[in-house]
């Protein structure tokens, strides 16, 4: 009794009462270590931010134009926000992040544009797509067969017309390019990139409005927005490539989070902070221009997005490689999401739970989630080994580099796949199998929708982690430096962390203080939009169930 009495008497006081002060102190550790965390974490971005900006080089006039033209009012409308109106303040956030995301979302698809495939590529892969999707649904209609028979009738299918037979049969893809008649090069576009975009947001707004008309006038408006671009584009000084995308990845969740915002009827005038901070910045751009103040020395320039390297400080940029790890995070997408999920599928739907199989699934699991805590490195000498030595890849290469980067995050894409699946509740699948589903239409039609939204969570974590890898890349051969931007995947590149670290080696003070912050930033600001998107699309679910 004594014993009971001094265990219990750490938990509560001489009055009886619950002592709530390692509670307390846990909390207040917990707090002091997140704050100290976000601290560190905000020094280290204003230390690079202050080296790529260079803000002392800037006329005191300058940072006062400035702060009175965009930052203050700004300020002033997002305290009001926060006092009076906190739903308007959230839609001014998403308002003014939104069109950043969608730019450098933009960004990325021109470059897919430029450097991976032409407008008439484009056109054959869709078309190719199409008849491919044609076939599938023909055979599924005309023979009832099984799920592996389909699924080697989708593999040959899309071979055929995306591959063909080496030497024997060439690929229905190849057949649409070697036609002598083709669109012109933006009608390509248009009809095949814009339409779609178009009929989705039609189906969108109809859904959501429950209006025919009102979708077939917002799909007409797209359509009509972007075609005006074909003319109007370069009579404005863009090109009808730019335009398009940007009145499709730009102009249209804009669009859409506009008008939802207005028929919500909730939080309006929180679309006018972006509305002050453009003016703000028109306004600046005047009275700079006119007053003849100067602005800050920045690395971080159009210049230096869009140049390559040089050994010339002020002339360098990181254009090759970043259109490098653009393509590189494709392979790592493809290669890494559909057998990631798919062995997340097999391990908690369909693997044995008990038996010797059982036993052997669990070593599987367990042996996963060491794989996941595996030094980077590691996955490099098996890239070199795998891909390389055995594979007879050249070294270097996008697939290569790709191909490696996939192997390093699949062990974070199943884990964190496994847990989107468990996490969905046992009553829907058994609803499902009440109903008669199968095993297969219950993990098609229940399972995935519900845990689709945890899987690209964790998909997209994993890929901020993989852009960001240096390590791996060494291994298998990424050049330091090139010059020129890949045309294919298996083309000779470089990536973002790659060039950063060639950069730290060199000698002049004005490449480790200047260009690599520079880089550093764009590289941060890449991760970040990664990571937010991810934020943004939990919170989201999480408020929908």
């Amino acid at each position: 009794m004594a014993t009971t009495d001094e265990s219990t008497g750490a938990w509560f006081g001489a009055d009886g009462q619950v002592s709530q002060l390692r509670g307390l102190l846990f909390k207040a550790g917990c707090l002091g270590a997140t704050l100290l965390t976000l601290f560190l974490v905000f020094v280290f971005l204003v230390y690079v931010a202050v080296d790529a900006i260079e803000p002392g080089t800037a006329d005191p006039a300058w940072w006062a134009t400035v702060v009175a033209t965009v930052a203050l009012p700004a300020v002033v409308l997002s305290l009001y926000y926060y006092r009076s109106e906190p739903r308007a303040g959230e839609v001014a956030y998403t308002a003014l992040g939104l069109p950043v995301a969608a730019a450098l979302l933009a960004g990325g698809v021109g470059i897919v544009f430029r450097h991976i495939v032409s407008p008439h590529e484009w056109l054959a892969l869709v078309i190719a797509a199409i008849i491919a999707y044609g076939a599938l649904e023909v055979h599924g209609r005309t023979r009832d067969a099984g799920a592996l028979e389909r699924g080697a009738v989708g593999v040959v299918v899309l071979g055929l017309t995306i591959v063909g037979v080496p030497g024997l049969v060439p690929s229905l893809r190849a057949l649409i390019l070697s036609l002598p008649v083709l669109p012109m090069a933006p009608l390509s576009l248009l009809g095949t990139f814009v339409v779609p975009v178009g009929i989705a947001v039609g189906w969108y707004v109809r859904r959501a409005r429950e209006s025919q008309r009102a979708g077939s006038i917002a799909a007409g408006a797209t359509i009509a927005a972007a075609a005006l671009g074909v003319v109007a584009g370069p009579l404005a000084g863009v090109s009808w490539t730019t335009w398009l995308i940007l009145t499709t990845v730009v102009g249209v969740p804009v669009g859409l989070y506009v008008e939802r915002v207005f028929s919500g009827g909730e939080g309006v005038s929180g679309l006018a902070l972006p509305l002050v901070i453009a003016a703000g910045v028109v306004a600046c751009a005047v009275v700079v221009d006119a007053a003849g103040f100067a602005g800050p020395n920045v690395w971080l320039d159009w210049e230096f997005l869009t140049a390559a390297h040089s050994r010339t400080p002020r002339e360098a940029g990181i254009y090759p490689a970043l259109v490098g790890s653009v393509m590189m995070i494709i392979v790592v997408a493809i290669a890494a999401f559909p057998v990631g999920v798919g062995a997340a599928i097999y391990l908690e739907e369909y693997a044995p739970s008990g038996g010797l199989l059982g036993s052997v699934v669990e070593l599987i699991e367990i042996n996963i989630a060491n794989l996941a805590g595996v030094p980077s490195v590691v996955y490099g000498l098996l890239g070199l080994a795998l891909f390389v030595k055995a594979g007879a890849l050249q070294p270097g290469i996008v697939i290569v580099g790709g191909l490696t980067i996939a192997l390093l995050i699949l062990p974070i894409v199943i884990v964190s796949a496994q847990e989107a699946i468990r996490g969905v509740p046992d009553s829907q699948r058994q609803a499902a199998y009440g109903m008669g589903a199968t095993k297969w239409q219950t993990v098609r039609t229940v399972v995935l929708p519900r845990a689709m939204p945890g899987i690209l969570t964790g998909t997209i974590l994993a890929l901020g982690r993989a852009i960001g890898e240096t390590a791996p890349l060494l291994m298998v051969g990424v050049a330091a430096v090139v010059r020129i931007s890949p045309t294919s995947f298996f083309g000779l590149f470089s990536a973002m962390p790659r060039q950063l670290y060639s950069w730290a080696q060199l000698a002049k003070p004005d490449f480790y203080h200047g260009v690599l912050a520079a880089g550093v930033l764009v590289l941060l600001i890449v991760l970040l939009m990664m990571n937010g998107t991810a934020i943004l699309l939990r919170n989201k679910y999480q408020r929908r169930d």
